[in-house]
């Protein structure tokens, strides 16, 4: 608690008073922890200036309020931070090196998971059903979103009908931490069995460069050959990294 006449901080590291310490004892009424009013301040500040107000720490503390009900989390959200650099690398880490932080304990790990789910599930919404083209900023958020923090190469393909609507998004495989195989005629069948008029192919760095290969060129080209005579498009190879995303068409590489 705050005494009477000294500063208001958000220091959560006081230590409990007597009072505090014998909370739960029959008789003794349990004194407010001073953490408490750090939680609704800050609860406070979102509700009134939004998740820009917060820094990344503040943000993931939020969640962590409902995980740990009654625990000081500045410390365990600073501590998650520190480890993997970024809100997005804590909720996109796996769970079991979520549990290597002290304080993170296995249900602590699956909440985030969930959130990292709830976020993912949200922006393939965005572009589900939707013309692709004409929403490509969501379509490379979706992309970056579940792909950018994966340990190894995943290669995904999004399936589009003739009005560049999503009709499919589907991961064809997984690879090592520079390489996925890729196989053209298995692109091109199950374009065709989904009865696919084009379709964008994307696959991530785990490196964090997105900078393209000559191997990653040549496979575009090769798949672009290959559907070509059968009426599917491909309309591009987006290549994501942590540090951003590349676009072969873009560059001209198609």
């Amino acid at each position: 608690m705050t005494r009477k006449g000294a500063p208001d901080t958000d220091d959560d590291t006081a230590r409990p008073s007597g009072l505090e310490e014998r909370a739960g004892k029959p008789g003794l009424a349990a004194a407010p922890r001073h953490h408490d009013g750090h939680r609704e301040r800050l609860k406070a500040r979102f509700a009134d200036q939004g998740s820009d107000a917060l820094a990344d720490y503040e943000f993931l503390e939020l969640v962590l309020f409902r995980s740990i009900p009654r625990k000081d989390v500045k410390p365990i959200a600073k501590a998650l931070i520190a480890r993997f650099g970024s809100l997005a690398e804590v909720l996109n880490a796996p769970r079991r090196l979520l549990t290597e932080v002290e304080g993170v304990k296995d249900a602590v790990a699956l909440d985030l998971a969930i959130i990292a789910g709830i976020n993912q599930r949200a922006m393939r919404s965005a572009v589900r059903k939707r013309e692709v083209l004409s929403s490509w900023s969501a379509v490379l958020e979706y992309c970056t979103a579940v792909m950018a923090h994966e340990p190894r190469e995943q290669f995904r393909l999004l399936f589009l009908d003739k009005k560049n609507a999503l009709i499919a998004d589907e991961v064809q495989g997984q690879g090592t931490v520079d390489h996925t195989p890729v196989y053209p005629r298995e692109v091109v069948r199950r374009a065709l069995e989904l009865n696919a008029t084009a379709i964008i192919l994307v696959h991530n760095h785990p490196s964090g460069d997105p900078t393209p290969s000559r191997a990653d060129i040549e496979m575009t080209r090769t798949i672009q050959e290959t559907a070509k005579p059968l009426g599917i498009s491909l309309h591009d190879h987006i290549i994501v990294g942590k540090s951003g995303h590349a676009s072969l068409r873009g560059l001209k590489l198609i």
